[in-house]
């Protein structure tokens, strides 16, 4: 699941019992397992994103960007 990160997260899979953390910043694009997205985009911390397609898109919106006239 592609999630971009629109505040600080901190995510502990339930599966390793606590015993690691990854932390994900605000502004992230990142493809995350369900567990962690889920957990984010309900705490309000994340959104749904596109698979970025372009190696300068690094927000997850390679659709929505316009080229330079």
């Amino acid at each position: 699941m592609w999630v971009r990160f629109t505040e600080d997260f901190d995510h502990s899979p339930a599966a390793l019992g606590g015993r690691v953390t990854t932390a994900y910043k605000a502004g992230m694009v990142e493809n995350v397992t369900r567990e962690c997205g889920g957990a984010a985009i309900a705490a309000n911390r994340a959104v749904h994103a596109s698979k970025p397609r372009t190696k300068g898109d690094h927000d997850g919106n390679a659709d929505e960007q316009q080229q330079p006239a």
